[in-house]
């Protein structure tokens, strides 16, 4: 990987802003990886993703999901475009290959081993530091 994007917030802009850049630099001749932590782990588990309070409202929400649509990014729900899918999110992600990972540290302090989907990766502290080592751009924080 040669970018890698933190995600450490259950705010489903910020899963979307993370996953569309991953695809974008995908697209781009990139290779992202995202790695998951905090709240994002716990949300992942099956808890709710909130939206950030300026982007909550029924009107943006609707947008921004005919948009991705439109941009080709996989989140509108398949039963009506109006709603927004997480998983579907999650799952293009990981067919279109981007590594999608989970901290280590929060994974085994907020205890979620097992827990998180199959698209979500397990690695181990020395894996990620690794490949923090090789990116050449780390965006976000733990």
């Amino acid at each position: 990987m040669d970018i890698i994007l933190i995600c450490r917030d259950a705010l489903e802009n910020s899963l979307l802003g993370n996953i569309g850049m991953a695809l974008e630099a995908k697209k781009n001749g990139s290779s992202p990886g995202i790695l998951f932590t905090q709240e994002a782990l716990v949300a992942l588990t099956g808890e709710s993703f909130r939206w950030s309070p300026l982007l909550e409202n029924r009107g943006t929400k609707i947008t921004v999901s005919k948009n991705a649509t439109a941009m080709g990014i996989q989140l509108a729900s398949e039963k009506d475009k109006r709603w927004t899918d997480i998983n579907r999110l999650i799952k293009s992600a990981n067919e279109a290959g981007i590594p999608l990972m989970a901290c280590p540290l929060w994974t085994n302090l907020l205890g979620l081993e097992g827990k998180l989907p199959p698209e979500i990766s397990a690695i181990d502290s020395q894996t990620l530091l690794k490949e923090m080592k090789e990116a050449k751009t780390i965006i976000g924080g733990f």
